[in-house]
């Protein structure tokens, strides 16, 4: 046989090392169960050693088998001692190709001097660092925090490995998305300047053709128009009156695109001082329509007095605009108490007796464009109201509309005292 194994023989070896095997998984499983406290090893230089936890009761082994980080233990040469199944599944080894290798074999090759680092500061005073494990199908980005651990023989070093893989996918979508908001910010930027390029043709380019039309319109109308055919003047006064619909159009876009753009400087504004002001103005048709107008308490706000004034020139003229014919118009503008209100808040309400609108456009009406009556009938752009809300709106207030037809219609606005609060 010449030294040749006989198949009884290696039979035979092949039994005691099964149960060899079998030996140590029982024991590897007894330690991490708790029910065994030391651990002799047989090292060629040393001879036998013990290694005994002194925190190495059953309930502590068990947390550490359990938890979702990987835990390790070091000695002062940088071997492990001791790994729980987490760090192995990490690394995706198992604990037999863990237990009693260096630990610097399963740090990546570009971090290894950062664990050189890391390693000799821990025996010192806690530390952490991030860190990349390596494993066979890539690489693990986690944060390592070590602190030293007593056992009989000495000082230990106890490494929590923790996975950074989610919070580093989280960093990065947060930095994705930081970049697509700069990016539509940008954008928004582009659109605001190009808003106010519009803006400034609006207001030369397209007026200035406008005014061309009804100047000559009106010029024809006043020395023509009896030389002109009855079918003739009817064009011409459906020219005349378009002309200004346009003109009233294009002055409320001007001014609903302001809003977005225009810097906002905001006073101590008396409402009481801002709707008489209104009155003042709209004299001689209060008089023309005998309006009559029931003012009661207004507090002092603050906000952007023209804008606040701008509220109420819109709300008064849309009443005297839709009274009913026959029906002088009664507008009551009233501030009610708000006991139940958090924070410092006005409640206002305007009232008018006029042909009211049918409660189903109620949100509508603060559209753009949004008319309920024809056109030939009712002047205006149907921007007034919508101008009303954004103003609101960017005094973190709000209005909303009650109304039935032919039952007239309530507009109620709630505004804070101080500038900051929103409306709750």
């Amino acid at each position: 046989m010449n030294g040749s194994k006989t198949f009884e023989e290696l039979v035979r070896e092949n039994e005691e090392l099964t149960m060899r095997l079998e030996e140590a998984t029982e024991t590897i499983n007894a330690i991490r169960n708790g029910q065994v406290d030391a651990l002799v090893v047989n090292d060629a230089g040393s001879g036998l050693q013990l290694y005994t936890l002194k925190t190495a009761d059953q309930t502590y082994r068990v947390f550490i088998e359990k938890m979702n980080e990987g835990a390790v233990t070091l000695n002062e040469d940088g071997i492990v001692l001791y790994a729980n199944s987490k760090f192995a599944s990490m690394v995706d080894l198992p604990l037999s190709k863990v237990v009693g290798h260096p630990f610097e074999l399963f740090i990546a090759e570009n971090v290894k001097e950062h664990y050189k680092q890391l390693f000799s500061i821990g025996w010192k005073e806690d530390t952490k660092m991030e860190l990349t494990i390596k494993r066979a199908d890539g690489t693990v980005p986690c944060q390592l925090s070590v602190t030293t651990l007593l056992l009989d023989e000495g000082q230990a070093l106890s490494v929590i490995v923790t996975d950074m893989t989610f919070q580093k996918n989280v960093q990065y979508l947060l930095k994705e998305n930081n970049r697509q908001l700069a990016r539509i910010n940008a954008e928004l930027e582009a659109s605001n300047y190009d808003l106010q390029q519009f803006a400034s043709v609006a207001s030369h380019d397209l007026q200035e053709p406008l005014r061309k039309i009804l100047i000559f319109s009106t010029m024809l109308k006043n020395k023509h128009r009896e030389e002109l055919p009855t079918e003739s003047r009817e064009h011409l006064d459906k020219i005349i009156s378009a002309s200004l619909r346009m003109r009233t159009m294009i002055s409320d876009i001007l001014n609903y695109s302001r809003l977005s753009t225009d810097d906002d400087h905001f006073d101590t504004v008396s409402l009481r001082e801002v709707v008489e002001e209104v009155l003042d103005d709209y004299e001689i048709l209060l008089k023309e329509k005998n309006v009559q107008v029931v003012l009661g308490e207004m507090p002092k706000i603050e906000g952007n007095r023209a804008q606040i004034k701008q509220v109420f020139q819109n709300l008064i003229s849309n009443s005297i605009k839709f009274g009913k014919v026959g029906l002088p118009p009664i507008i009551e503008i009233d501030c009610k108490p708000t006991p139940d209100m958090p924070g410092a808040m006005c409640v206002i309400t305007v009232d008018d007796n006029g042909i009211g609108f049918d409660a189903a456009y109620q949100e509508r009406i603060f559209s753009l464009f949004e008319r309920l009556n024809a056109k030939d009938k009712y002047e205006g752009s149907g921007i007034g109201l919508a101008i009303t809300k954004k103003i609101l709106d960017k005094h973190n207030g709000s209005i909303s509309a009650e109304s039935r037809e032919g039952q007239g219609a309530r507009f109620t606005i709630r505004l804070p005292l101080h500038r900051g609060r929103p409306v709750e």
